[in-house]
């Protein structure tokens, strides 16, 4: 009797345990927290026309966005805080622009500044080089010919270099506005008179670097014998300083206001910025890993002995590339090569940058294709560029146009939250320049140097990734996220040439002379530190 008792109360004790860890289980289930999904903010909005220089267009109705290709991923979720390499990451932070310090543009013309002088004749440009090669080039041949009273000759782009792009100055150029918008400043025609189309001309290869003597004297006085100047080139053919500060500021108002590009890139260049923002902030990263670029360079990091041995024939056989031999170890140790693909992920992941950061690449061709950029998309899988934003048919107008692709390339990076260049080519030097003009946009310029020392001790094993190499990624980059400085001048020691080379170029920091702080009239030594 009594076993069975006892067998009776295990069985009920066995029932009530069991009872009781269902009914624990059941609530634990009920009461576990599921996160909220944070709603996805309303896509971003283009920047008003006085914050981007870019004018509200009619064409851009015909480019909306419900034409967007079906293959362009669907934009993720973004969470306010993200855990990155270096632990739990602000967010925020990593967008938040530098202190611009109150700077604003300041290009209006002083009060002795007159109306454009009677022409002494007419001024043709051969403007050479790449697109933002051209772009400085005619910017300064806009000064040139106001220095020497000359009307100027809407130029002549470049049609032999490296990509043999055929299009005309009103192809990649808004011509009507470039003309109209120097109106106070020079007289500008789209093409020659007839009567001189046959007339003897001075052809003249400015001299590089050149102050305002040199133009009022030598250049002027070409006009006594002829009534037509052709500049053969217009790359580096004006000092960056050391010039009236109306001349200065001239070149900012033709740079940033007057050459506007046409209508057509402008509206595309638009409704790319427009899909990249439906994603969220995005960094644009100006990838400057071509073929042309590191067969210059001499730069073969990662690169297998046929591919350096195919790059350093394309270096021979090039005639105007003086340089020929180079040592590529040398020239990464100096920080002189581009950073390469996978490079840029590591240093991506170290500043803190979480995997789901939509990524707009500026490029051409990357050498060796997907295979290279692998390393880089395995980290950042939502790498994006122009023919995954927009379909074949929307690209067909610019797709064998070079100039115009990187016109689309430009808009992009400047609009960009955050633009990263691996490499301080011309791209590099004009959007940074034009991100600082525009209130010091966030431009996180990598110090090559120092970051090769780095990953190669991480390749090596000597460092690991994690908070150590983030901290001192981040700490070597505290200063290099374009907050306002003063142009930097000629490195000492350095004369002739060298002297002029190793200055800062000026449409890559136009600080101090088309800045100034709300409120000053002036900038001085004394107020950048």
């Amino acid at each position: 009797m009594m076993l069975k008792r006892r067998w009776i109360t295990v069985v009920i004790l066995r029932k009530l345990l069991t009872c009781a860890i269902c009914t624990i289980g059941l609530l634990a289930l009920f009461s576990v927290h599921v996160p909220r999904v944070p709603k996805l903010p309303d896509p971003y909005k283009l920047p008003a026309q006085h914050e981007t220089n870019f004018p509200k267009l009619i064409v851009e109705r015909e480019l909306g966005r419900e034409y967007a290709p079906p293959h362009v991923a669907k934009p993720p979720l973004l969470s306010p805080k993200l855990v990155g390499a270096s632990g739990l990451v602000d967010y925020a932070k990593l967008w938040k622009r530098p202190p611009n310090r109150d700077y604003v543009p300041c290009v209006e013309p002083s009060n002795n500044y007159t109306a454009p002088a009677e022409s002494q004749g007419y001024l043709l440009v051969h403007a050479n080089g790449g697109l933002n090669q051209m772009r400085a080039g005619i910017c300064d041949m806009v000064a040139v010919a106001r220095i020497i009273n000359a009307t100027l000759v809407i130029p002549e782009l470049d049609k032999r270099s490296f990509w043999h792009d055929s299009s005309n100055f009103v192809d990649v150029f808004d011509e009507d506005h470039f003309v109209n918008a120097l109106a106070n400043d020079i007289k500008v025609v789209k093409e020659l008179p007839e009567e001189l189309v046959t007339a003897p001309r001075a052809v003249k290869h400015f001299r590089s670097w050149s102050g305002l003597e040199y133009y009022q004297n030598e250049i002027a006085s070409l006009w006594t014998n002829y009534q037509v100047i052709r500049a053969a080139k217009s790359d580096s053919r004006l000092a960056n300083n050391n010039l009236p500060p109306d001349i200065q500021k001239l070149r900012c108002r033709a740079c940033y206001e007057a050459l506007r590009f046409s209508p057509r890139i402008e509206a595309m260049g638009k409704l790319l910025v427009e899909r990249m923002r439906n994603y969220g902030h995005y960094i644009a990263l100006h990838l400057r890993y071509e073929k042309d670029m590191l067969a210059f360079s001499g730069c073969s990091h990662g690169l297998s002995p046929e591919e350096a041995d195919e790059l350093t024939m394309i270096r021979q056989n090039t005639t105007h590339w003086k340089v020929k031999d180079i040592n590529a170890t040398d020239q990464r140790t100096k920080g002189y090569c581009p950073l390469t693909p996978k490079e840029v992920g590591l240093f991506l992941s170290a500043f803190g940058y979480p995997s789901d950061t939509p990524i707009y690449v500026a490029a051409g061709e990357i050498y060796g294709g997907e295979s290279r950029i692998a390393e880089l998309r395995s980290r950042f899988p939502l790498l994006m560029n122009k023919e995954k934003l927009a379909s074949q048919e929307e690209l067909e107008p610019f797709i064998s146009h070079a100039s115009q692709m990187a016109a689309l390339d430009y808009i992009v990076s400047v609009e960009s939250d955050v633009f990263i260049p691996t490499y301080s080519g011309n791209m590099a030097r004009a959007v940074a320049g034009h991100r600082r003009y525009l209130g010091h946009r966030k431009t996180i310029s990598p110090d090559r140097k120092a970051l090769v020392h780095l990953f190669d001790k991480v390749e090596q094993g000597s460092l690991k990734e994690g908070k150590k190499l983030s901290y001192q990624i981040i700490e070597v980059h505290h200063r290099r996220q374009g907050s306002p400085r003063k142009r930097k001048g000629p490195i000492s020691g350095t004369k002739g040439m060298d002297r002029f080379r190793s200055e800062e170029a000026f449409y890559e920091n136009p600080l101090p002379d088309c800045l100034c702080q709300r409120g000053s009239l002036s900038v001085n030594a004394s107020v950048i530190k």
